[in-house]
Parts: structure tokens; C-alpha cells; sequence
């Protein structure tokens, strides 16, 4: 079991597959990209599904989400997928994703045992969806979207982050798409994750903002509590169902007393927050301890552990002093 200092035991693994993306979100990354890991750094597909193994069947792991950078740019995805639903128990398996791709990808995906997908889409303009990424690939996404439904990864999830001065008016507009192609929509606060360390508080678009938004056009009524569980997001039914929408505040309503999550970057640490400034570095072991012997999974499984004890109260994001974590969201897994 992962179980922090406060009682918090973590049930959800996210695993990003790669630090790469083929797009170049202004709230992510700089436009020349950035320095990416070396390939020696990067865990293998044999080692991201041995860390799969031993968080599933020693450390209470339920579920596992594959994100990047861009998920789709790993090469063995699929396998790695397929791989990871043999696992007794088997966990639900999601993927965060960009979109672009997944028309070639998402039957395949589902074959190899995808539950289902996240895809993140900011805005319906291809003029500004060209601004926010720098690249003209609006209707890739739009393409993969519907692959992904047709396929059967369902609930698709679609999230989106507001940007002042480009598509904060956007929100009743994408709800109203949303629920036509039976999509469920969740907002994202924008937080500090970019590369460039450009993000400020003040100006940013709140949940606040987008609620009294979404009520211009559509009577929102509040899930409750107990229908959210430990989900990030907040979740209002729509027009009285059966469509809903969310809203994840990190920044402004932050859930960290129910947060149920452990990270992997794709360089094999474990981070304990998306926001953490430490990690715990599960490569090592993995490359110096005799591969896949009872006693060297015992050993990698007492080091997260270790880690996960250490986890912090909270994000630290209601602190005046917050530090930003040096590594970007494309590093990290989202």
C-alpha cells in the first residue's frame, strides 16, 4: 500500500511514456521546444511495465494513466498497454493525449485493453487552436476525438484550459459541442507548469469564471460530493443530464486532502505531486538490482513506499512563496 503521513493511500498511477510532443502549447513549452531526455534516460518498455507490475500487485495500484509529453509519440505504446492489461489484478487503463494520432491508434488501443481516453482541446477555432499550439493540426484532433468514441474508449473526456485574450469566451460554445457529440468536458485551471515560468495568478481564468460563464446558457446543477469521490474534478450535471460537465481548480479550490495519486516520470522518478520539487529516483534500482527477482521488486516497491510517506500536505499553490517545479508538464505527465 501507498499511504502517506496523513492517511492519504494512493490507488492511481500516472505514467508518462516520453517527455516529446508534437505540439508546442504556449502554457506548456517554448516554441523551439525544449532539451529532451536522452534515450539512455528514458525507462524501457520492459521497465515501464516491470514498475506497472510491482505498483499493481505490491503497492494497491487500481488504476494507470498513460501521458507524455504526448503518449502517442511512444513507439510501443500499444504493447505496453496490451502488456499491463494481463496484470492480476488488471487495473483500468486510461491515456491523456493530444489527439493527434489517434485516429490511426484508437481501435488498436482499445484492442490491446485502453479503457479509455482524455484529449486535450482548447478551443473549436482552428485560428486560435493555431495560436495556443503553434500548430495547424485543429482538425487532426477533431479527427481523433471522434476515432476514439467510434472506438469505443469511452467516457472520452475532453480538457480544456481557458486563456485570457484568446479563448476565455469559449467556454458555453465548447459545453454546447460537448454535449452534442457526447463528449464530457473539463476545464482546467491554467497552472504554473510552462518551461518559460510565465504563469501568474493574477489574470488567470478561475473556476469562479467559468461557472458564471456556462450559466449564460445552461442551468448547471452541483453533483455533490459523494458522486466525486477523489476525482480533481468538481462536476455539475447539465440541463438536468444526462450530460455533465467539470471543472478542475487547482489553483483556486485545490483537493489535495483526497488526492489518491503517485507519478512516474518518463525517466523513472516517482513524484508524489505534480507540483513537487523532489523526486525519487526509481531507475537505479532498476538497472542495478537483479531484474525481475522477488527480492529486487521487494526492494523498488520499499523505495516508493518510502517516497509516498513523504508526501507533502498540499500543492503549496496557496503559498505566496510557491516554487515552481524546474521540470515542465511535457516532463512530468499531466
Amino acid at each position: 500500500m501507498l499511504i502517506d503521513t496523513y492517511g492519504r493511500v494512493a490507488t492511481d498511477l500516472r505514467v508518462s511514456l516520453t517527455d516529446r510532443c508534437n505540439l508546442r502549447c504556449t502554457y506548456c513549452m517554448p516554441e523551439e521546444g525544449l532539451q529532451w531526455l536522452a534515450k539512455p534516460d528514458l525507462l524501457t518498455d520492459d521497465e515501464i511495465v516491470r514498475l506497472v507490475r510491482i505498483a499493481v500487485t505490491r503497492l494497491g495500484i487500481r488504476e494507470v494513466r498513460f501521458t507524455g509529453g504526448e503518449p502517442l509519440l511512444r513507439p510501443g505504446l500499444v504493447g505496453i498497454v496490451e502488456r499491463c492489461a494481463q496484470l492480476e489484478p488488471r487495473p483500468k487503463m486510461s491515456l491523456t493525449t493530444n489527439g493527434i494520432g489517434l485516429k490511426r491508434t484508437a481501435k488498436a488501443l482499445k484492442a490491446a485493453g485502453l479503457d479509455r481516453v482524455n484529449v486535450s482541446l482548447d478551443t473549436l477555432r482552428p485560428d486560435v487552436f493555431k495560436t495556443l499550439t503553434r500548430r495547424d493540426r485543429h482538425k487532426d484532433v477533431l479527427e481523433g476525438l471522434e476515432a476514439a468514441r467510434d472506438a469505443g474508449l469511452t467516457p472520452v473526456k475532453v480538457n480544456t484550459v481557458l486563456m485570457p485574450g484568446l479563448n476565455e469566451d469559449e467556454a458555453p460554445d465548447l459545453l454546447a459541442w460537448a454535449v452534442e457529440h457526447d463528449y464530457e468536458l473539463r476545464f482546467i485551471e491554467q497552472m504554473p507548469l510552462d518551461a518559460q515560468h510565465g504563469w501568474k495568478r493574477d489574470g488567470m481564468i478561475t473556476a469562479g469564471d467559468i461557472l458564471t460563464s456556462l450559466r449564460t446558457r445552461f442551468e448547471l446543477t452541483e453533483e455533490g460530493a459523494g458522486e466525486r469521490g477523489s476525482a480533481p474534478a468538481e462536476r455539475w450535471i447539465v440541463d438536468g443530464g444526462p450530460h455533465r460537465v467539470g471543472v478542475i481548480a487547482s489553483v483556486t479550490r485545490p483537493f489535495c486532502a483526497a488526492c489518491d495519486r503517485t507519478r512516474l516520470t518518463a525517466d523513472g522518478q516517482v513524484r508524489t505531486c505534480l507540483f513537487a520539487t523532489e523526486e525519487t529516483d526509481l531507475r537505479v534500482a532498476l538497472r542495478t538490482e537483479s531484474p525481475d527477482t522477488q527480492a529486487a521488486d521487494e526492494e523498488i516497491a520499499r523505495i516508493w513506499k518510502l517516497a509516498m510517506w513523504g508526501k507533502k500536505a498540499g500543492s503549496g499553490l496557496d503559498d505566496p512563496s510557491f516554487l515552481q517545479p524546474e521540470r515542465p508538464m511535457s516532463a512530468i505527465g499531466g
